[in-house]
């Protein structure tokens, strides 16, 4: 089993910044991938970011330099530093580890981008 708590989601202004965090804890060791989703109302989820045990990323096209998905293994954390932010940005974002048999999730935090 592995947990994971994300922090970091709030409210900011178009333009602004935000970073997320989420911590793993559990059987890290199995794990081989962590990433970022996110949920708008009405819409499904969608892959944000990945990254993989060594550090090889991937992003969707909508955030492609704007944001920076980083891990700190030694934490077991992975960051989503969000840059630029558009109303469109606005969702439920989720962490997400993956291991060769399951996939796990946290909870959710909400990212509101809104003047």
């Amino acid at each position: 089993q592995v947990q994971l708590v994300e922090s970091g989601g709030g409210l900011v202004q178009p333009g602004g910044s935000l970073r997320l965090s989420c911590a793993a804890s559990g059987s890290i060791f199995s794990i081989n991938r962590m990433g970022w989703y996110r949920q708008a109302p009405g819409k499904q989820r969608e892959l944000v970011a990945t990254i993989t045990r060594i550090g090889t990323t991937n992003y969707a096209e909508s955030v492609k330099g704007r944001f920076t998905i980083s891990s700190a293994n030694a934490k077991n954390t992975v960051y989503l530093q969000m840059a630029s932010l558009k109303p469109e940005d606005t969702a439920v974002y989720y962490c997400n580890a993956m291991n060769t048999v399951y996939a796990y999730w946290g909870q959710g935090t909400q990212v509101t981008v809104s003047s």
